[in-house]
This record gives C-alpha cells, sequence and structure tokens, in this order.
C-alpha cells in the first residue's frame, strides 16, 4: 500500500448507503483516489448499478450489496458477501468502513410514533454496532472507520429529537470504538454534516424553500451544503489520524455550498462564495495527529484545546 499525490492505492473500503445522496458522492471521492470500494444500497439497483459502472469506468474495482442496515439478523450474509467479493479482488482485508446509512424522521416529540423510533435507532446505532462488530475480523490493523452522525447532534431543532438521539449515540459509541479498537491501531472518528443537498428526508433541504431559506441564514456563504464537495471534507488516509474525535463538516469549506452566490431563489454574486457581512471565524493551528498513543497511555486520544 502507498500513498502519492493523494492517490491511495491496493485499498478498500466499505460505504454503507453509498447508491444515493451524501453516500453516493463519499464513494466517488474514494474511488476518486484510487481505491476500490464495496457500497451497500437498500432497494434501488439501477442506481447501485450506475454507480457501479462509472467507478469501473474510472478504474477502480467496485461492487454493489444489498442490505438493510436496519435488520441486524441478515449481517452475517451481508459478511460472507464481503468476504467472498475480497477474496475474488485477492485479498483478506479492507482497510476503511464509513459507516453512513441512515433516513431521516421530522416529527416533534408528541408525533414520534414508536415504529419511528425503533426504525431510527435500528438504523442508525444498532446497526452500525453490531455491523461493524461482524466486519471486525476482516478490517485491516491500522484501518479506520468514520460513523456519519449530524450537526443537530450539537444543537437543537424542532422536529428533530429522535432522529439527532440516535446520532448522539452515534458519537458515544464512536469514542468506545477507539478505546477498544486502539490496540489494533484502528482509529474510529465521527463526521457531523450540516445540512446538505440531498434527496435524504424526502429532499426536505434541497426541495423545500422553507427549509432551504432557513438554512441558508444559519450559514456563513447563505446556502447549504452541497453533497459533491461535501463528500471531500474528510479523508481516508493511512497517515495518523485523532481517535475518539467527531468533525463537524457544517462550515467546514465556504466554498461548500451549491450555490455559494445566491440564496435561494434569489440572485446576485457574493464575494467568496458568502455572506460579506460576516467574516468567517479565525481557526487555530490543527493539533499534530496520533493514531497509536505512546505506551501506557489509554488508546483512546482526545484533541487537545487550541486557543
Amino acid at each position: 500500500m502507498s500513498e502519492e499525490n493523494g492517490v491511495e492505492e491496493n485499498r478498500v473500503a466499505i460505504v454503507t448507503g453509498g447508491s444515493r445522496g451524501l453516500g453516493r458522492n463519499m464513494v466517488q471521492n474514494i474511488a476518486g483516489r484510487g481505491t476500490d470500494v464495496i457500497f451497500t444500497y437498500q432497494s434501488n439497483s439501477d442506481a447501485a448499478d450506475e454507480l457501479t459502472d462509472e467507478l469501473e469506468g474510472m478504474g477502480r474495482r467496485a461492487a454493489a450489496l444489498q442490505l438493510d442496515v436496519g435488520d441486524a439478523g441478515t449481517f452475517d450474509a451481508f459478511a460472507e458477501q464481503v468476504r467472498d467479493v475480497l477474496g475474488d479482488w485477492g485479498t483478506e482485508r479492507f482497510q476503511f468502513l464509513v459507516n453512513n446509512a441512515g433516513i431521516g424522521v421530522y416529527a416533534s416529540i408528541t408525533d414520534t410514533t414508536e415504529e419511528q423510533f425503533d426504525r431510527l435507532m435500528n438504523i442508525h446505532i444498532k446497526g452500525a454496532f453490531f455491523l461493524t462488530q461482524k466486519l471486525l475480523p476482516m478490517i485491516a490493523d491500522g484501518g479506520r472507520i468514520v460513523n456519519v452522525s449530524t450537526g443537530l447532534a450539537r444543537f437543537a431543532q424542532p422536529g428533530f429529537a429522535a432522529y439527532a438521539s440516535a446520532k448522539g449515540a452515534v458519537e458515544v459509541m464512536t469514542r468506545y470504538m477507539a478505546l477498544e479498537l486502539g490496540s489494533r491501531g484502528i482509529a474510529v472518528n465521527t463526521i457531523a454534516p450540516g445540512a446538505i443537498e440531498t434527496d435524504f428526508g424526502g429532499g426536505v433541504v434541497r426541495d423545500n424553500a422553507n427549509m432551504n431559506e432557513m438554512v441558508a441564514s444559519n450559514t456563513h456563504w447563505d446556502a447549504p451544503g452541497c453533497p459533491k464537495t461535501s463528500a471531500g471534507w474528510w479523508r481516508l488516509s493511512s497517515r495518523p489520524r485523532w481517535a475518539g474525535s467527531t468533525r463537524s463538516a457544517s462550515r467546514r469549506l465556504a466554498d461548500s455550498a451549491c450555490r455559494p452566490a445566491q440564496r435561494f431563489g434569489q440572485a446576485g454574486p457574493m464575494s467568496d462564495g458568502g455572506r460579506s457581512d460576516v467574516p468567517l471565524p479565525a481557526r487555530s493551528a490543527a493539533p499534530e495527529l496520533s493514531a497509536k498513543p505512546p505506551s501506557g497511555r489509554n488508546s483512546l486520544i482526545r484533541r487537545r484545546r487550541t486557543s
């Protein structure tokens, strides 16, 4: 395995929920860096086949496997499918796992049904927990696991109590995974995207003008995030990483909006892809990163505070 000029070779990533939305752009981004990809889809086989053809056209090996992440009873069979694909590719291990698959439910606490609540928990936390467990024998030492959370786990917005609660559990799970897998050199982290213009949740951020406007008014660049650029906020790499941390992607890049030069339904350019009257906050220098702690230290490495 080698990494030169930003290209990762002879590596395999598994991405759940990779056939559409932000997951699809993640898969494209990973493959564009020279990594072969196994991704899952739930029901849209046509979209999965289209993406597989696209990745193969990029010169990468790709496999689309059907999986309902909310049904843990299917994980043993899925693990065998992964093992078969890896065998066909001449390897027994994969390096990267992205637990991305998810659904959104917009309902107040009063209106949330038990069925909705259970479905959210089964997909976002139970599914990610036990799927990772089943795949651990095949992930290479020194590998990387990324769990996808949400900005709604750090601020409250009416209608997302159950969804955000599930994602909050994902962030706690991530810290424990980092603690227990650190001895194998496996770094486990969370990314927490903000509102992205995809078909997630019925495309509410992308297609609902009122929701789009509300999101736009709370970002520095007056627009929600765009999946094509949002998928590149993080990198799967062999380079050392912090373990157990959450990286918020909602305000990562001022040029990550699909329409950085205008508000929803409005025209008119804006400088630097954002609001000219609201400066971007100053960022402190990133601390040094390490995936393997010094001997005798807890394997859960925390981000040092910077002023």
